[in-house]
């Protein structure tokens, strides 16, 4: 019974369990969150060392953490089951023998992570066609972590900008818990009372400048304002351990991917090229801003470029350049 993350739980804070939760995929991020939610919230904490046992994927097996929920709980009522780090159990595929035969007077919990089951194997088509819950956490879009950081944060009774949300995703990548981890940090360095996270809060904080950032560079290309360029351009050459020009180029070649991708968006409303690059219309109008400024031509010519200076960046065809020098190169190779 695949469910999404959100009904898994909804369902666990209602008391609706079931007897096998079996936790996939590439983002770790969903499946601690669901483990930490059966975890802190089913068993009693004055019962947990009775009722509520945690192995490790290397330092068991399948038919110890089977028969360990056929153990009687103390006091009565469910017991608990926790695989961490399954994907590193060597025997995974016995799992399927024990689907049909399991308690229901005990939660077992599988943590499969940073991989999926072979969907060929008998394991996984039992899994699918039987009543546990079988969910698999696929890493987001990092076109979604924008509204995914808004989501998390509304959910909490705070707010940020779509603008804001979004230097913030450019800045620490796709990585979900560690974005998560930087948002509890800026919540508890906010001054009491405050509820609305801006450009001032994540720089002083976190150390992403308000005005020298990707997307601020990514504006300015749209908009041809050569001067805010250059300026951006010739603090990151200055600064590359905080703007390393490899994160750069692949920050730009996304940009340039995009605008390619409003030239050839079927539907030219700003609603339409928002659904077709997986983005706000708030961000929209900024790529069919760059679009007009720069043609299919000019996109290509442009990712070329990213190309060859990510090249150089790692050494290739070059030796002893430095990043400021090929931030320069870049800006010039960019707007000529």
């Amino acid at each position: 019974m695949a469910l999404s993350f959100e009904q898994i739980i909804n369902d666990i804070r209602q008391k609706k369990y079931n007897k096998l939760y079996f936790l996939m995929g590439e983002e770790p991020y969903f499946i601690d969150k669901i483990v930490d939610e059966i975890e802190d919230t089913v068993i009693d904490e004055s019962d947990r060392v009775f009722n509520q046992k945690v192995f490790f994927g290397r330092d068991t097996n399948v038919k110890a953490v089977v028969s360990e929920t056929r153990n009687y709980s103390m006091f009565g009522g469910l017991k608990v089951v926790i695989v961490k780090e399954a994907q590193e159990l060597k025997d995974i595929e016995e799992l399927e023998k024990f689907i049909d035969k399991l308690t229901d007077s005990a939660i077992l919990v599988f943590a499969y992570k940073y991989k999926t089951l072979d969907k060929r194997r008998t394991l996984y088509k039992k899994l699918d066609k039987s009543g546990a819950v079988f969910f698999e956490s696929k890493k987001l879009y990092d076109s979604y972590i924008p509204g995914w950081i808004m989501g998390v944060l509304r959910s909490e009774g705070y707010s940020i900008s779509e603008k804001t949300s979004r230097i913030l995703a450019d800045y620490l990548g796709n990585d979900l818990c560690k974005i998560r981890n930087e948002l509890t940090k800026l919540k508890v360095a906010l001054p009491a009372g405050k509820k609305v996270i801006d450009e001032g809060d994540i720089e002083y904080n976190i150390g992403i400048s308000k005005e020298f950032n990707t997307f601020e560079l990514q504006n300015a290309l749209g908009s041809g304002d050569m001067v805010k360029l250059a300026r951006i351009i010739d603090h990151f050459g200055n600064n590359p351990k905080e703007n390393p020009i490899i994160f750069t180029t692949v920050m730009l070649y996304s940009y340039f991917t995009k605008l390619l991708k409003v030239h050839y968006s079927p539907v030219k409303t700003n609603d339409g090229i928002a659904n077709y690059l997986g983005v706000t219309p708030y961000f929209a109008k900024d790529y069919i801003a760059g679009a007009k400024r720069y043609s299919i031509a000019d996109c290509v010519k442009c990712i070329v470029v990213l190309r060859e200076i990510d090249k150089k960046s790692k050494g290739y065809g070059t030796s002893g350049i430095s990043e400021k020098e090929l931030y320069n190169e870049l800006l010039y190779k960019l707007t000529h």
